[in-house]
């Protein structure tokens, strides 16, 4: 009997496609020992956009939570997503940083570190490989899943084979805008295990256009050895298949999925009230929760989504959201078909809104757009449009190589940034990742620390 493995994704994407990662540790807390008893591969918890989140809007140092969960969990792997040389950030760091992060990661808890770069450039995710075997992590190196006249299963199996003589620990197909079929999976699969491909294969899809689950079905039939699910309530709409209905599924198909469905239920249960309370608080609105067939054409994945929308409504321009989209494939096609994801996504997304909102194509570049065409995020894959190059690029060339070589080591200045407050080296990788939000919350931080201590000595 074949073994599938389920990794759960309710501690970091499914919450991060459906209520932009606004999920506090709290929440939580309670469900993380029934967690650890289901019977998952792993527990995707931590990275994606949960660590700046927690800085920026939980008041929450995203360090302490890992150890937190690391403490309760002790039985089923937690797992994280890193963004390779961007880290968890929106540009690439030195590589002394990054080493520093998959480090200290692995040594606050993280057992799997899923490793991808948005433009399928592996020159960006070797160091966070290297570093991640040798801190006895498992590296599961990614292909970045995307449609365009460029990307192809030749090119995909080309990316798989450049993955396993990295010697990662496993693959992954990212389908991060929930765009690819059935067939698709099935064809991609069977493509990389003809190939000779036999590193082990995991696949992260999204419901967002209603193939999710038929889509993890079919990968299963053709091989894949892991799937990304969300607990049921969870799950759905921009966020990954439900886990129960695909473990139902597998199982009466005779596959093993190692999963407790009365754990499962049990889990269900205690999240949905979590889930009520963000309905409520209108932070998980109907929208997200709904298919957008659309999808298929614009490829905006769930995160990206949620975000955009949270953006147009803070500028009272929620009404041009279908404009936006209809952009987002444009702007995609200028800049050379980048799949959309971290932080490309966030990037085509913001200069789709501002040509919609200004009424102008390019009349304003985001300052991340003219850095990606200056090649500081590593290689367009395809062609970018002449006249956007040149009005950002002017007579310059861009840079062809690895853009971290460039870059001066940054962790020294990052610990005497940070010596004021702390001496820690996560501390400071907050601050490398995230100086501002860092230093407003480490201020906030060490207020609150002066006035329980000032409480303390009163009450004596």
């Amino acid at each position: 009997m074949k073994k599938v493995l389920f990794t759960e994704t309710v501690l970091r994407d499914a919450n991060q496609s459906l209520i932009a990662t606004r999920m506090p540790f709290s929440d939580f807390e309670p469900v993380l020992a029934e967690l650890d008893k289901a019977g998952y591969y792993s527990l995707e918890c931590w990275g994606g956009a949960t660590f700046d989140s927690c800085l920026r809007f939980l008041n929450e140092d995203p360090w302490e939570r890992l150890r937190k969960i690391r403490s309760v969990a002790k039985n089923t792997k937690l797992q994280m997503l890193l963004r390779g040389q961007n880290l968890l950030g929106y540009h690439h760091y030195p590589d002394d940083v990054v080493r520093a992060f998959v480090r200290k990661s692995v040594e606050n808890g993280i057992d799997i570190i899923r490793i991808f770069d948005a433009l399928n450039d592996l020159r960006n995710i070797e160091v966070a490989v290297d570093e991640t075997r040798k801190a006895g992590g498992h590296a599961q190196g990614t292909i970045v899943y995307t449609i365009s006249p460029i990307h192809n299963l030749e090119a995909y199996v080309k990316l798989g084979k450049q993955l396993e003589e990295m010697q990662v620990d496993s693959i992954c197909i990212k389908d991060m805008a929930g765009i690819m079929s059935p067939k698709e999976a099935y064809d991609l699969i069977t493509a990389l295990k003809q190939a000779g491909i036999t590193t082990p294969l995991v696949l992260h899809t999204h419901c967002t256009t209603g193939l999710g689950a038929m889509t993890c079905l079919k990968a299963v039939e053709a091989g894949v050895d892991c799937i990304d699910t969300a607990i049921s309530c969870l799950s759905g709409g921009t966020s990954q298949p439900p886990t129960e209905t695909m473990e139902y599924t597998l199982r009466q198909m005779g596959y093993d999925t190692g999963l407790d469905a009365k754990q499962l239920k049990k889990i269900n249960d205690m999240m949905k009230p979590v889930k009520d309370s963000f309905v409520e608080n209108g932070s998980l609105t109907p929208k997200i929760l709904a298919t957008e067939t659309d999808a298929l054409t614009y490829q905006v994945p769930g995160g990206m989504l949620s975000n955009l929308m949270s953006q147009l409504k803070q500028q009272n321009a929620l009404n041009r959201l279908e404009e936006v989209l209809t952009e987002v494939p444009n702007v995609r096609k200028d800049l050379g078909y980048p799949p959309l994801v971290t932080p490309m996504s966030q990037m085509v997304g913001v200069q789709a809104a501002t040509n919609v909102l200004l009424g102008e194509r390019y009349k304003s570049i985001g300052k991340e757009v003219q850095a990606y065409i200056r090649g500081e995020y590593g290689t367009a894959p395809g062609h970018v449009d002449d006249a956007l190059a040149k009005k950002v690029l002017g007579d310059e060339q861009p840079i062809t190589g690895r853009y971290a070589d460039t870059l001066k080591p940054g962790m020294d200045e990052a610990m005497a940034n940070v010596a004021k407050w702390s001496d820690t080296v996560e501390d400071a990788l907050s601050y490398a990742l995230f100086p501002p939000v860092a230093e407003k919350f480490f201020t906030a931080r060490e207020e609150k620390a002066r006035n329980t201590v000032t409480y303390s000595i009163r009450k004596a």
